[in-house]
């Protein structure tokens, strides 16, 4: 039976609906119709095959902002069989040449001054110079679209455990995953996404554009999150947003700001948060004011697995649900020996569908520890369902310790801080102890002008969670190590034995 070919919506709404604008570059102000866009696409297969001799297989890496240049870079790249990957322009110089040498790109585009040694193959190129030469080549001729699964994209992880790895998107993945967030979130032709999320992440490449995309919607690229600028923008009747993903940190900062007013955000459909955990009173205090707080959860290996119904009885019945499953999404919650465990118990996720990833680039050990023997990717995460389908995130397996023979979750441990009114952000590890063998040790970033004691949040959270659950020291920091993605880095945590503000 021949494989597939590769999805290409812009394509057919160019031919479809020609003259309905897809795309806005809100930093340049230039604007795209389905037909610019797709001929744009294909002015960019000209250059990388004609200027920089770019062929199926072949790596394009971009250290960028978002930018809708990385979009017809992505889709040019896409329809020549060649792969697109974006990396983080955050990492030290080290880091990024790591990956470099890891995916051996033939072309690199950029958008500031690079600092490190490229691979001896690889070109650097600006992005405004690549564009520019975009805006002038003629259009390539069109040829059969590669099978949807051959790798298109490599995007690394954030790197939570220390050490990326390169997950291997194929656009039978990347269509996956605009049907299931498409259906979760109430995608249509008339969607206009807000993307702030960085285009080197899953959810800023691949869930905040492919579902508008697939649908003839809009989607309106901004180089990076301001809190000011994009509340403005939510609030502007005139770009009409209706769909914004962020993480909860930048929700919050949303709301701190001065020029926050939920009340004008008319056209918005929901706030869709993933990422980190949401805690309940934080989705509660968004329904209050009106706005529609949609939690999930998904994976680079996965794109969307989860998410909360667009229903604001439902979001407030199950607040700190990660929701159900969506549609491709086959999931199982398992004990330690593979079966699976009755509803409210908690294991793992493991989980199927066309949606998973292939594996990882170049790391064939890993991938085949990633899945089991008869094909389920083993997520490392651990949730309960309910009997309704409700799938609530309890904790990564790593990070699980065990305290005096008791199994203990550090997700719920820092629920029940987050529920303080005078905590920001906490984070737990577990670390050794004589008596218990394991005992909890959190990390806590105060409000600003509040106080707080060890013993005030011993017994804030002895009222919340079984007492072996509760931590036996609390440290104080100024702000806790994040990915892009807002995920924390608790391998870096592991490496600070001392306040690095002062004890609570």
């Amino acid at each position: 039976m021949p494989a597939w070919t590769t999805s290409d919506p812009v394509a057919l709404h160019a031919r479809a609906q020609p003259d309905r604008l897809a795309c806005v570059d809100l930093a340049t102000g230039r604007r795209w119709t389905y037909f610019a866009l797709d001929e744009a696409i294909q002015r960019a297969v000209g250059v990388l095959e004609a200027g920089h001799g770019i062929a199926a297989g072949q790596r394009v890496a971009t250290i960028a902002r978002n930018s809708a240049d990385l979009l017809i870079l992505q889709q040019a790249s896409m329809r020549l069989g060649a792969i697109f990957v974006p990396l983080n322009w955050r990492l030290a110089s080290a880091e990024q040449k790591t990956i470099l040498e890891d995916c051996d790109p033939l072309l690199l585009l950029h958008d500031s001054a690079l600092d490190l040694a490229l691979p001896k193959s690889c070109r650097p190129v600006e992005v405004a110079a690549f564009a520019a030469a975009v805006e002038a080549h003629a259009p390539a001729a069109r040829r059969p679209l590669p099978a949807d699964d051959t790798p298109s994209i490599i995007l690394y992880t954030s790197g939570t455990s220390g050490r990326p790895k390169g997950v291997i998107v194929t656009e039978r993945n990347a269509f996956a995953t605009a049907v299931n967030f498409g259906v979760l979130g109430r995608v249509g032709n008339a969607s206009i996404f807000l993307c702030d999320a960085p285009m080197f992440h899953v959810i800023g490449l691949i869930t905040n554009l492919r579902p508008p995309l697939l649908q003839g919607g809009t989607v309106l690229i901004s180089p990076g999150f301001d809190a000011g600028l994009t509340n403005r923008r939510l609030a502007d009747p005139a770009l009409g947003v209706t769909h914004y993903f962020c993480v909860p940190q930048m929700a919050r900062m949303l709301h701190d700001h001065p020029d926050f007013a939920p009340a004008n955000w008319t056209s918005l459909t929901a706030i869709f948060t993933g990422g980190a955990p949401n805690p309940a009173a934080e989705i509660n205090w968004w329904l209050a004011r009106g706005v529609r707080m949609v939690d999930g959860f998904g994976m680079t290996e996965a794109g969307t697995v989860l998410g909360m119904p667009v229903e604001t009885e439902r979001i407030a019945r199950k607040a700190g649900s990660a929701g159900l499953a969506a549609p491709t999404i086959g999931l199982r919650i398992v004990d330690d020996d593979g079966r699976d465990v009755a509803a409210g118990e908690p294991g793992e996720i493991w989980l199927s569908g066309p949606s998973l990833t292939s594996g990882y680039w170049n790391r064939p050990e890993e991938t085949a520890r990633a899945f089991t023997a008869d094909g389920w990717f083993r997520t490392g995460d651990i949730a309960r369902q309910d009997g309704e389908g409700f799938v609530t995130l309890v904790d990564r397996r790593k990070d699980m310790f065990i305290s005096g023979g008791e199994n203990v979750y550090p997700v719920e441990i820092e629920m029940a801080l987050l529920d303080h009114p005078d905590i920001a952000e906490a984070a737990v590890i577990g670390v050794a102890d004589q008596r218990w063998g394991e005992v909890g040790r959190a990390f806590v970033v105060v409000k600003p002008g509040c106080v707080v004691d060890p013993a005030d949040l011993a017994s804030h959270c002895g009222a919340r969670i079984a007492r072996y659950k509760v931590p036996k020291e609390f440290l104080l920091t100024d702000t806790l190590p994040r990915t892009a993605s807002g995920k924390i880095q608790k391998h870096i945590l592991r490496t600070w034995t001392a306040p690095t503000s002062g004890q609570a």
